[in-house]
Order: C-alpha cells, then sequence, then structure tokens
C-alpha cells in the first residue's frame, strides 16, 4: 500500500512539473523561481500526509498552534500573502477554523493555497514583479519579486514546526530532498 501511495505521489508530481514548467513562467526570475516553490510545495504537502488525523490535534505547549492549525496557517496564508504583497490586493484576514476541519480538508487547503500561488509565479510579469510594497510588520519597501520569497519563507517556518511536532510523535518526517 505505501509502496502504490508513493509511486501515485511521484506520478503526479512529475505531471505537477510537467504541465507547469519553466518555460511557462515569463521572466528569467519565475523561471528559476517556480522549480524551488514546486517543490517546497510537494515537501510541505508530504509533511501535512505524513501526520496521522488522529494527531491533528497534537499541540507540543498550550501556547502552541496544533498540527492541524500550523498546515491551515500555511495553505491560508500562501494565497494570502501572495495576493497582498505579490499582487497588491488589499484582503484582509480570514482564516478557516482549523478545528473544524479534516485531515483530506486542511491537504485540500494546501494544495488550493499552492496552486494559487503557482498559477501568479506563472503569469506575473516583469513589470508585476518590479513593483514593489510595503510589508505589514516590518515596514519595509520590497519589491514583489521580493515578496515571493517573503511568502515562501513564511511558509517554511511553519513546516518547520510542523515537522517538529511529527518528530516529538515518534514519526519520521519525510526526507528533505532539495
Amino acid at each position: 500500500m505505501k509502496r502504490i501511495l508513493l509511486f501515485s505521489l511521484i506520478v503526479t508530481y512529475s505531471f505537477t512539473l510537467a504541465a507547469q514548467s519553466p518555460s511557462e513562467a515569463k521572466t528569467d526570475f519565475t523561471k528559476m523561481y517556480l522549480p524551488v516553490w514546486l517543490e517546497a510545495k510537494a515537501h510541505c504537502l508530504a509533511v501535512a500526509k505524513a501526520m496521522p488525523e488522529e494527531k491533528y490535534s497534537y499541540r507540543p505547549t498550550e501556547v502552541s498552534k496544533t498540527f492541524a492549525e500550523q498546515m491551515v496557517h500555511i495553505g491560508y496564508t500562501v494565497e494570502f500573502l501572495t495576493k497582498r504583497y505579490v499582487q497588491g490586493l488589499d484582503v484582509k484576514p480570514n482564516a478557516p477554523d482549523a478545528s473544524k476541519m479534516t485531515k483530506a480538508d486542511i491537504v485540500q487547503l494546501l494544495e488550493t493555497g499552492f496552486d494559487y500561488t503557482t498559477h501568479i509565479i506563472l503569469s506575473i510579469d516583469q513589470a508585476g514583479l518590479d513593483e514593489t510594497c510595503v510589508m505589514y510588520h516590518s515596514g519595509n519597501t520590497v519589491s514583489r519579486a521580493f515578496a515571493f520569497f517573503y511568502v515562501q519563507d513564511h511558509m517554511a517556518n511553519h513546516r518547520a514546526k510542523a515537522n517538529l511536532y511529527i518528530r516529538m510523535n515518534g514519526i519520521d518526517p519525510p526526507e528533505y530532498t532539495w
């Protein structure tokens, strides 16, 4: 069963890469960035799938997010931050409640968020990348191209926490392959 699942994931990932090749991106930056983003997506989805559903409510301390909340935060914010900083849209936070979602719901939210940002990576032009935005928390002015790195860094921060939660439950997390 595990071999079939692994094979299925590899085939799906291969088709995703083939369907979203760097040659489809409009700029040198997005051609370079797309494979990195797709690898980050695949690894994050592997982390989400590695934790058994009955452990999605696990939190290491009372003030920590649960595993489900970490994953929902990622799935929601990759799209939200892309809209706010890369596209310059005026969006307000409205994250879903992780406690009311199943593992399948959360994995779907992750896929939707990652796919949204992938679409923007493929469609943004150089003029859009060169525009600037002000980062909400720091007040720094950065290019929209730089904002893609912020979206990925934010995701990686929460993915790393989720990876630790997996280890704390005696489960080997997915290997980081990049």
